[in-house]
Formats: C-alpha cells, sequence, structure tokens
C-alpha cells in the first residue's frame, strides 16, 4: 500500500520563534495517525526543528541541496550535511527553483545522483506552467521531466522517489486544479512509471499533489484514486490549517 503523506514546505519564511510558536501549536493537535507528516524549514532551522520533534513522528525534511559533494560553493549545503545531522529526505525540482534559480533538468539529475548517493529519500516535483497548460502541452512537460531527470535511475533507486506533481499556475495564485485535473495528470505520471519500469513500482511510488491545497479542498483532492498527499505551502504555515489537510483522508 502506498504511503499517505502530507508534507508542509515552509519555503522562506519563519525565523526561530515563529517555528517554535507554529511547532508547539501543531504538536497539541490531533493529526491522523496513518499519514506521514513531513516538515520543511529553511536550512538555518533544520537542526533545531528536529530537536523540537525528536519525540514526534513528524519528519523533518529538507528544502533543496547542492548537486556537488562538497567543495568551493559558499552558500550551498551538501546532501552529505543533512544526513550528518539526521535529515532523511529533501525536495528537489520544486518549481520555484526552477524558475527563480534557472534549475535545470540536467541539474536537477545530478541533484537527484547526489542525493541517492547519501540514501536520502526524494521528493521530486514536476509541472507545467500555464502556457502548457493552456496550449494542452502539460503531459509532453511532465513526461519530458520526468524522462531528463528520473528515468536514468534503476528501479531500485527509484523506490526513494516520491513524485510531487504541482501545476505551476496554482501555486501562490489561490487557483487550484480541479480534482480532476489533478487526478488526470497523477494517473499520467503513474502511467509513465509503469511504462519505464513496472507496475508494481508504480503502484507502490506516492504521488503528492502541490498547489494551493486547503482545508476546504484537500478532502476532495486527497480521494481520487492516484493522489497520496500534498506537498503543502502556504496552508502549512497555519497549525490548524496544516493539521485539517492531514485530517483530510
Amino acid at each position: 500500500m502506498r504511503d499517505k503523506i502530507v508534507a508542509g514546505n515552509w519555503k522562506m519564511n519563519n525565523n526561530l520563534p515563529e517555528s517554535i510558536t507554529l511547532l508547539e501549536a501543531l504538536k497539541k493537535n490531533e493529526m491522523h495517525s496513518e499519514v506521514k507528516v513531513m516538515v520543511a524549514p529553511s536550512f538555518p532551522l533544520l537542526f533545531p526543528v528536529k530537536e523540537m520533534l525528536k519525540v514526534s513522528d513528524i519528519e523533518v525534511i529538507a528544502q533543496n541541496c547542492n548537486a556537488h559533494k562538497q567543495g568551493a560553493h559558499t552558500g550551498e549545503v551538501a546532501a552529505s550535511m543533512l544526513t550528518s545531522i539526521g535529515v532523511k529526505t529533501v525536495i528537489i525540482g520544486h518549481s520555484e527553483r526552477r524558475h527563480l534559480y534557472n534549475e535545470s533538468d540536467d541539474l536537477l539529475a545530478e541533484k537527484v545522483n547526489t542525493a541517492l548517493d547519501e540514501s536520502m529519500q526524494i521528493i521530486f516535483c514536476v509541472g507545467e506552467e500555464l502556457e502548457a497548460r493552456k496550449a494542452n502541452r502539460q503531459n509532453e512537460t511532465i513526461k519530458s521531466q520526468l524522462e531528463n531527470s528520473l528515468f536514468h535511475l534503476n528501479a531500485e533507486q527509484m523506490k526513494k522517489v516520491i513524485i510531487a506533481y504541482e501545476p505551476v499556475w496554482a501555486i501562490g495564485t489561490g487557483e487550484t486544479a480541479t480534482p480532476e485535473q489533478a487526478q488526470e495528470m497523477h494517473e499520467f505520471i503513474r502511467q509513465q512509471i509503469t511504462e519505464r519500469f513496472d507496475a508494481d513500482l508504480s503502484e507502490n511510488t506516492s504521488i503528492l499533489y502541490g498547489g494551493s491545497v486547503k482545508p476546504n479542498n484537500a478532502k476532495e483532492l486527497f480521494s481520487k484514486p492516484d493522489v497520496d498527499g500534498g506537498l503543502i505551502g502556504g496552508a502549512s504555515l497555519k497549525a490548524d490549517d496544516f493539521s485539517a489537510i492531514i485530517n483530510a483522508f
């Protein structure tokens, strides 16, 4: 059975006092026991947040890592640095990294390789921009991203990958793909994994939806057969909203 996952991507939000306040509120809320819950603070807060959650089932994950193992890369963070403090999962390929920092498919493939070399689990993001959606090229876009950055892996490596589908036109805009659109794309992604690997691996790969998920739409989104949870942005910064999304299954 595939894991049900709700991961909160805090992006560049929350200083340490704000993080403490959020986590204290989150820990007081009841959360669905069969859902894997993750939070992704910024790099300076990974260790203190891990310390706060060390007796919790909430996993602390990273928002990014560098493609290189070490060296003269001022301001960057290596995957081995993350694992050295007990962070075992990293988000790679988020649309903001692709768009704002020009991260190419080739670079993302290198990041995937580096993270896997450190035995990390990966949440790999794919998604189309509005122009591609309007031109009905969303399938072509997603297939290219998968083939260029993930499908060089073997089946054992692919087992360490969670996919997050994020329609770029629905991130931080208040727009949301309809549950039917989300299901259509998740089913397409699962089909691509089946064709590249096999049906068993595909059926056991969790595929998350990311794009303005909120308490009022999470239940319908998560009810779709190929939607296994969410990569949550803004709503993960509010304890009650995040808990409601977790409990939407």
